[in-house]
């Protein structure tokens, strides 16, 4: 929760990645908060109070992702909408030729978000979902250990490396600092 807090202000796809992993920790102790309590919970140097406020966001998340159905798979709609709200920004981004940094990182990652999107077989709606699932495949790899072949590597950067300036963007039209109209 206060990791997710921070994230949320700081940096929207870093945040939503956060929250993609949070949903597959809860899957990973079967929606169960007395696994999520001992496991995660009582770890956190935190007061009680703020242990207390940390369980009780565990559960209206459990109860959030139950109500919307991705028991097993999926990512909650505040996030989906959170996606959309990011690829309508890249979008305008790319029409704004005073936006040539970010036009040119896109640019860079556009052979890497094509070939996302063709393995997705239509299983994402556009680029930035694909960025996004991208971007989670990898901190997955990492995570497991797994080897990550330079390729790959690099095709992922250049992702991030657009996605970073996507995210700038965004919170600076969210403070009210950048009006793309």
């Amino acid at each position: 929760m206060i990791v997710a807090q921070q994230k949320r202000k700081e940096n929207i796809v870093e945040y939503i990645l956060y929250m993609w992993q949070i949903e597959d920790i809860i899957r990973a102790h079967d929606f169960n908060m007395e696994k999520i309590q001992e496991n995660l919970i009582q770890h956190y140097e935190q007061p009680d109070e703020v242990k207390q406020q940390i369980y009780e966001w565990y559960e209206s998340l459990i109860e959030q992702m139950k109500e919307e159905g991705i028991v097993k798979q999926g990512h909650m709609v505040v996030y989906q909408t959170l996606i959309d709200d990011l690829f309508d920004l890249h979008q305008q981004l790319l029409q704004n030729t005073d936006e040539l940094p970010y036009i040119e990182s896109y640019k860079k990652a556009q052979p890497a978000l094509n070939d996302l999107v063709q393995k997705a077989k239509g299983a994402v709606k556009h680029e930035i979902e694909a960025a996004f699932t991208g971007l989670y495949g990898m901190l997955l790899l990492r995570l497991r250990g797994k080897e990550i072949q330079p390729a790959t590597a690099e095709a992922i950067a250049s992702i991030s490396q657009m996605m970073a300036r996507l995210s700038q963007r965004f919170h600076q039209v969210e403070r009210g600092e950048l009006d793309l109209e």
